[in-house]
């Protein structure tokens, strides 16, 4: 949809500097920005762009401001000005309640009549599904699962028997929620699994990234609360607890019975063991591997840049060395 300059410095409470007429239909690049199309810039690698967009509008910072050859709205968070903006760009499609001649759905189930259920979607017994929410093509709904309103289950999706999800989540192409954990008990060198008897319960308004997948509880329920964001490829085991509003970076792990607390940013590829808890308001960087509890809200890293191999070796064995040598530095 468009919307003028003006409208768009209400919707996302940023300064106009310009023409407050001009009709804005896209979002786009610095780069790629056209007439009748706006920009940000929220990253300072691309602040050499600014000066050269062909843009309508640019929303940034005071500080950008003299170096923007066109109209702007001002903001000291350009990029959540730009995520109202592209919200209110592109709303979400609405449509009327249907269900493809194809799905399969349980005894007992309660289907709100504005769901969408799209091709080869199979829903089991008893199931519970709210109003507006849509169901894309293949997805696998097993007996006993509630999902709230104006949820998305965009495609190829299973969620395994007994979950809960709220209202306003998505869950993207490929997740798995309610699978079992990871959990065995050894006897003479065999293993022997342990039925996972907890469920998953997803609170409102979590987005869950492609192929990521979430373990029910062993005994008590794995719980993913309000407004959490998890990227793609995402692991996280049974029993696991994720405060509100944390977000999870790609390719990151999370094992059993681990409590992470709200408001927490956890970069790609962070390993995190299992049974341990991390304080609210923690940053963990990426490639990070969390073994111990973290106590205090912060930032925190482990693992050592990237390097030339031979001088990573070198590196290796003189690590390999240190308790050597702080033993002999100790007598």
């Amino acid at each position: 949809m468009s919307a003028t300059l003006g409208e768009l410095s209400e919707i996302s409470g940023a300064k106009l500097e310009g023409d407050a007429d001009c009709v804005i239909n896209v979002v786009n690049t610095l780069r790629m920005a056209k007439k009748g199309e706006i920009s940000f810039l929220s990253n300072r690698h691309y602040a050499h762009q600014l000066p050269l967009t062909n843009a309508s509008a640019v929303i940034l910072a005071e500080e950008d401001l003299k170096n923007c050859p066109t109209s702007s709205l001002v903001t000291e968070t350009p990029y959540l000005a730009y995520a109202k903006i592209a919200n209110y760009l592109y709303p979400a499609i609405e449509s009327s309640g249907s269900i493809d001649k194809s799905a399969v759905i349980g005894s007992e189930s309660k289907i709100d009549d504005s769901v969408i259920v799209s091709a080869n979607v199979v829903i089991g017994d008893n199931v519970i599904v709210g109003a507006g929410t849509f169901i894309g093509p293949g997805c696998v709904i097993e007996d006993n699962v509630v999902i709230g309103e104006n949820t998305s289950l965009l495609a190829n999706i299973s969620i395994r028997y007994g979950v809960v999800i709220g209202k306003y989540v998505t869950l993207h192409p490929g997740v798995v929620i309610g699978a079992d954990g990871f959990g065995m008990a050894q006897e003479n060198g065999e293993w022997l699994n342990i039925p996972q008897i907890g469920s998953v319960k997803i609170a409102d308004k979590v987005d869950v990234g492609a192929n990521s997948t979430i373990d029910r509880g062993a005994i008590e329920d794995t719980i993913i609360s309000k407004g959490v964001k998890i990227d793609n490829q995402v692991q996280i085991g049974h029993n696991v607890i994720i405060g509100e509003h944390t977000a999870i970076a790609g390719c990151t792990g999370i094992a059993g019975s681990t409590v992470i607390g709200k408001r927490c940013m956890i970069g790609g590829a962070v390993s995190i063991s299992g049974h341990i808890k991390i304080a609210d308001d923690v940053m963990i960087t990426g490639m990070s591997g969390v073994a111990n509890s973290i106590k205090s809200p912060g930032v925190y890293s482990s693992g050592i840049p990237i390097t030339e191999n031979k001088v990573w070796r070198r590196n290796v064995i003189r690590f390999k060395n240190l308790d050597a040598l702080f033993k002999k530095l100790m007598k």
